[in-house]
């Protein structure tokens, strides 16, 4: 059986929700999504799976939810995309009990940097910076 896309304007009008809304909530990994061209695509089931999930107004005590851009040097693009997928595979191995969490990254060569944000729960975002101060930080010699 094929599975059915939904662009984000569909997913507006099925939710009542402004178009930015529904980005802002891929943006931040809330809403699972890919890239087509210009724009976004969501699954039936990512769609299922994620208005399962809303809570229901005041029926969930808050949670910290932090944001955060960390600019790392790196010599060339190749240190930089080994960095990205370094980073990647740490935050895709997170404990389910650390919740949803994104991680946008781009490469600057004319600063030669690599500009990582990172999006959500306090304690994985705490963990991907302490993964960054670890693989950045020199070795201290003997």
């Amino acid at each position: 059986m094929q599975e059915k896309y939904y662009t984000v304007e569909q997913i507006s009008g099925l939710l009542q929700m402004h178009p930015k809304t529904v980005q802002r909530y891929i943006r931040e990994g809330k809403l699972r999504a890919v890239k087509v061209g210009k724009g976004w695509r969501v699954s039936g089931h990512d769609l299922s799976v994620f208005t399962e999930s809303v809570p229901e107004s005041g029926s969930e005590r808050p949670t910290a939810v932090v944001s955060c851009v960390a600019d790392v040097y790196a010599a060339d693009k190749e240190a930089a995309i080994r960095l990205m997928n370094t980073l990647g595979a740490g935050l895709n191995s997170k404990p389910a009990d650390y919740g949803r969490s994104s991680m946008q990254t781009q490469y600057i060569p004319e600063e030669q940097k690599l500009r990582v944000t990172l999006y959500g729960g306090a304690r994985i975002v705490a963990a991907m910076l302490d993964a960054i101060a670890m693989l950045t930080e020199e070795p201290e010699e003997a």
